[in-house]
Formats: C-alpha cells, sequence, structure tokens
C-alpha cells in the first residue's frame, strides 16, 4: 500500500471504531509498517486539518472525532478534479489556505480507490499562469479575520499613482471582480463608504476595535449593468 492510500486508510480506520482509540503499535500491525512511519502518518493527517487526538494511559491510542468528518461521499475522480481546478483558480476564491483545506478534506472524505483516480486525474491537469497573475492575489489572512470578526483594519494603500496612504477601514464584504479581488468597507480617512483593490494594500494589521455594523446594501458601490450576489445561500 502506498502512502497516499495508507493515510485515507488510516481515517477509514479510526472512523470505524471512533470513539474508540487505536494504539500506533496496533495501527502499525494492521498497516504492515513501523510505529514510527503511523507517527509521522498521524502528524501528517492532523496537520491537514482532520480531526484526530492522542488520548493517554495505558488503553490510550489515537482517536478521530467522527462528529467533525465526513462520511464516505460519492464524488466521482472527474467531479473531485473540477473542485480542484475551481478551487486552484488564483482569481476564483477570497481565502487560498481554507480551499486547499476543503480539497484535501474532500479527498480524504471520498472512497479511497475514487480519491487515488482523483490524484491521478488531478495530475494530468494543468493551470497557464498569467505573467501578472500577482494581480489577482487572494486577500492576507489578516484581511479574511478582520471581515470575518468585524474588526478594523489599518492599511497601507497605494492609489493608482502608486501613492500610499495609511488608512483605518471597518470591513464590510470582499468582492470578486473579473480580474481582482477587493475589500469594500468605510474608510474612516475619506469618511465614506471605498473599495479597495486588494493588490494595491501593501500593509495590513487588525486592530483591537470592533467595527460598526453596516449592511453590504447601504455601502456597496452602484455599477450600471452588474450585480453582486452573494457566493452561499441556504
Amino acid at each position: 500500500m502506498n502512502r497516499t492510500d495508507r493515510l485515507y486508510a488510516l481515517v477509514e480506520e479510526l472512523r470505524a471504531v471512533a470513539p474508540r482509540p487505536r494504539s500506533a503499535r496496533q495501527l502499525a500491525a494492521r498497516f504492515e509498517v513501523s510505529v514510527r512511519t503511523i507517527e509521522r502518518d498521524i502528524s501528517a493527517l492532523q496537520q491537514s486539518g482532520v480531526p484526530i487526538y492522542a488520548e493517554n494511559g495505558r488503553c490510550g491510542g489515537y482517536v478521530l472525532d467522527a462528529a467533525m468528518t465526513l462520511p464516505p461521499v460519492n464524488f466521482t475522480p472527474a467531479e473531485a478534479t473540477a473542485i480542484a481546478v475551481a478551487l486552484d483558480d488564483p482569481g476564483a476564491t477570497a481565502f487560498p489556505e481554507a480551499a486547499r483545506s476543503a480539497m484535501r478534506k474532500v479527498l480524504a472524505a471520498m472512497r479511497a480507490s475514487d480519491a487515488a483516480a482523483a490524484l491521478e486525474l488531478g495530475g494530468k491537469v494543468r493551470r497557464l499562469m498569467p505573467a501578472d497573475s500577482a494581480q489577482m492575489l487572494a486577500p492576507s489572512r489578516v484581511i479574511e479575520e478582520a471581515v470575518l470578526a468585524g474588526r478594523v483594519l489599518r492599511v497601507g494603500y497605494a492609489d493608482r499613482n502608486d501613492v500610499i496612504s495609511e488608512r483605518d477601514v471597518e470591513p464590510v464584504a470582499l468582492i470578486a471582480g473579473r480580474d481582482h479581488w477587493y475589500l469594500l468597507g468605510w474608510c474612516r480617512l475619506r469618511q465614506d463608504a471605498r473599495s479597495f483593490r486588494l493588490d494595491r494594500i501593501h500593509t495590513a494589521r487588525l486592530l483591537d476595535e470592533r467595527a460598526a455594523v453596516r449592511r453590504f446594501e447601504d455601502v456597496a458601490p452602484k455599477i450600471d449593468g452588474l450585480t453582486m450576489r452573494p457566493v452561499l445561500v441556504a
């Protein structure tokens, strides 16, 4: 069994016996590898976001929090590859780290044979990256956190003439344009709603102050011929 298959099999083994633990020695015997190999595999799974924790004691071992995982899902290899292609687009998501984590969880929830086939198919798909792809960079984690937590953000922002000014911004939303991502917020320097192109934000620092609650509709720019829809609805 190669490592990829073993990682998926480890998750399914722990899922099957949860909430009972399995020791590294038991898992090593089950997969015919060394205890050290199992420990490395478990560490890799934990770092990728799989909710595995260790229980101490004579009857301890590794436990998978089944409530925090998906059961095997019936994505086909082609469907999983399509999801990966969409998430890999540098202009498609404002949350690149979360996108990678989500893709790993999708693969971990698939049947081992389907996941292996998806990885094989995905390895045959390549994306051509334009030379100016840096202009489509997604926001940094500090901007993500500001939007999620509703906290004031202090940014160093370059205008079209590359003149940088420091501004305190109360974030409202992230907007995906055709070529760029924008942070929509209330600019305290201008005392008005403004949209900030993310590739022009040179520095960003999260302040302790909570931002005022503002509705998107009250501050959103009006663009003729275009509507802005949420990306996730119930």
